[in-house]
């Protein structure tokens, strides 16, 4: 229950809240204030809390799933702009505008009456009132071009449209990130952004959890969405080991052609071998997006058999990052553990679900980050207290709270 409001009523209906608070009705303002005052304060009560169920023994297994998740703010979609929701606005203005100025023309050749009169004036005002919207939607181009992401937010500054996983369709809100732990499924860490994708959290999240855990070693299961070579790097060099499938963003395996897959690297040679069976050496090194990247290619591509199966050019190059052998570690780990991605998402999707739920349609009722940070930590706190609850019980928790 997130509603100061609807806290206000319990608080003078609910025996077991009326008893909890020794008989104080606060009103929704005092309870909204001190949830807008204190979030500091309740970040590290909810970061306090997960530490007391390390010391309980609930996270003793160095194993955890990441995952991330929308969630709404309190922005409408029609209150925040992009570059193409300016574009369409702006057309749909002119094209509104079009129409008017199309039925003044009209009514400028008929009789004249006192219908026409009225119907001439209501149109002239719907034009002043077009004419005012695209003053605004060009205030808000000016705004949205000044801004680092290109987009704005009217009522939630903070908040950005994100795409979510239906084909279309997005949200006004702000990406939820999680580390579960896959034995008890409590919430290790969290942390709330404005970041659209899961790219660049993976090694963050990651991180927390391990220093949260207090372990020199840590194993994590992530989805496709957060596959990012610099991210894997970063986690090895931090003792996590990752296990995440690769995106298939290969254009020659979707034309039908053979893809990076089928070619096998040879590290005592330092080649790759191809399908016919050539091998493929290192020509040159060069940075590309601010990556080593080493060339490997053959001559006999001219002659090959099968070369319309592999390639349209001249012949078949291959890309190898310097960094290379991380990434086949951690597709090894993954095709050694094939339930790791059905572990993943029976771990880390029912905290989600269950935060959700509790919250109900309007999900995130403050404004801005750092106070969408606090009411997010207050509801990871509730479903970790809740969670140790049915774990080992009201007495032996309130007795570790105590101790």
């Amino acid at each position: 229950m997130q509603s100061s409001r609807r806290l206000e009523r319990e608080a003078g209906r609910n025996l077991e809240v009326r008893w909890l608070l020794g008989r104080l009705v606060p009103d929704d303002k005092v309870i909204a204030d001190f949830r807008k005052d204190n979030g500091p304060a309740i970040r590290r009560v909810c970061a306090r809390f997960v530490d007391l169920c390390r010391q309980m023994g609930l996270l003793a297994t160095a194993s955890i799933a990441i995952d991330g998740s929308k969630f709404k703010a309190v922005n409408n979609r029609d209150r925040n702009f992009t570059r193409g929701k300016i574009d369409r606005r702006r057309e749909q203005l002119e094209q509104s505008v079009a129409r008017y100025l199309s039925q003044l023309d009209t009514a400028d050749r008929q009789e004249p009456s006192d219908v026409l009169v009225l119907k001439t004036t209501r149109l002239k005002e719907k034009l002043d009132k077009l004419k005012e919207e695209m003053g605004k939607l060009a205030a808000y181009e000016k705004q949205m071009l000044a801004s680092p992401d290109g987009q704005i937010s009217l009522t939630d500054p903070d908040s950005r449209s994100m795409a979510t996983s239906g084909r279309g369709s997005g949200v006004v809100g702000y990406n939820v990130q999680v580390a579960v732990d896959t034995v008890n499924h409590l919430i290790v860490t969290h942390e709330v952004t404005n970041i659209g994708s899961d790219r660049s959290q993976l090694a963050n999240v990651a991180r927390e959890a391990k220093a949260v855990l207090q372990v020199d070693k840590l194993e994590a299961v992530a989805d496709r969405g957060y596959f990012s070579g610099e991210e894997i790097l970063a986690c090895e060099q931090a003792g996590v080991c990752v296990t995440l499938p690769k995106p298939m963003t290969s254009g020659a395996k979707s034309e039908g052609r053979f893809g990076k897959q089928d070619f096998v690297y040879m590290p005592e040679e330092d080649v790759y071998r191809c399908p016919a069976g050539e091998k493929l050496k290192f020509y040159y090194a060069n940075e590309e997006h601010g990556q080593k990247m080493r060339r490997y290619w053959t001559n006999a591509c001219k002659t090959c058999a099968i070369k319309d199966q592999c390639t349209t050019g001249k012949e078949r190059r291959i890309t190898r990052w310097e960094h290379e052998h991380v990434l086949e570690t951690v597709q090894q780990r993954l095709d050694q553990d094939p339930q790791a991605m059905r572990r993943r998402r029976e771990t880390v999707e029912h905290p989600f679900g269950t935060v959700k739920m509790r919250m109900g349609a309007t999900h995130f009722l403050m404004k801005t980050l750092p106070k969408v940070a606090s009411e997010m930590a207050l509801s990871v706190l509730v479903y970790n207290l809740t969670r140790a609850m049915n774990i080992v019980g009201t007495r032996a928790l309130l007795a570790a709270i105590r101790a």
